[in-house]
């Protein structure tokens, strides 16, 4: 992902639930153009949002060795507009994970005001040309840039960590050495 939709990650259950915030600035480009005169984040940006919170849950839930990508939106429903100067709350829950893909239900909401709702469904692609568009040094660093090792834990309760598997290839990609911004083992780390 080139983009990111999402600021940071408040919470992070592996396989459960995500929720992160967004927001939304004036000094971002695209709200100069949508629309002059009475700036708001377009639907199609915060679906993008609410889909990262929740693909992000789904990669990390199968340690990212399943290349996930937005596969249909069957709701998406919007209560209300979101201008700059609001600050948008993503939460993404589980409702399925399979060997083919996977499911969330989305909110978005505007302090206590919900803003939007959706169910989004997720598809596994695992063919081998598809390899270089799954970067798994960009999940790991894009996890690491939005929080999730801060705030989250794994099922049983325990900090959540990126997969050893991951570092190996992550690592291995930079002869050896640790990825810019890596922390130490049992180290925290804050990115700015």
């Amino acid at each position: 992902m080139r983009w990111y939709w999402i600021d940071r990650f408040i919470e992070f259950e592996s396989g459960r639930y995500a929720k992160a915030i967004k927001n939304i600035s004036l000094a971002e480009d695209y709200l100069h153009d949508h629309f002059p005169y009475y700036p708001i984040i377009p639907a199609s940006l915060v679906i993008e949002g609410m889909a990262q919170t929740g693909g992000l849950l789904v990669c990390e839930h199968n340690q990212f060795r399943e290349k996930v990508v937005l596969a249909k939106l069957p709701k998406a429903v919007f209560h209300c507009d979101a201008v700059p100067g609001d600050t948008l709350t993503y939460t993404a829950t589980v409702d399925y994970i399979k060997e083919e893909g996977a499911m969330v239900t989305a909110t978005s909401y505007k302090g206590h005001r919900l803003h939007a709702e959706a169910e989004i469904v997720f598809a596994h692609l695992n063919e081998p040309q598809l390899a270089s568009l799954f970067d798994p040094d960009t999940f790991l660093r894009m996890m690491r840039l939005l929080g999730a090792f801060e705030v989250g834990h794994a099922a049983d309760g325990s900090r959540l960590r990126p997969p050893a598997r991951l570092m190996r290839t992550v690592e291995g990609g930079h002869n050896g050495q640790s990825p810019p911004g890596a922390a130490a083992e049992g180290t925290q780390e804050r990115q700015p």
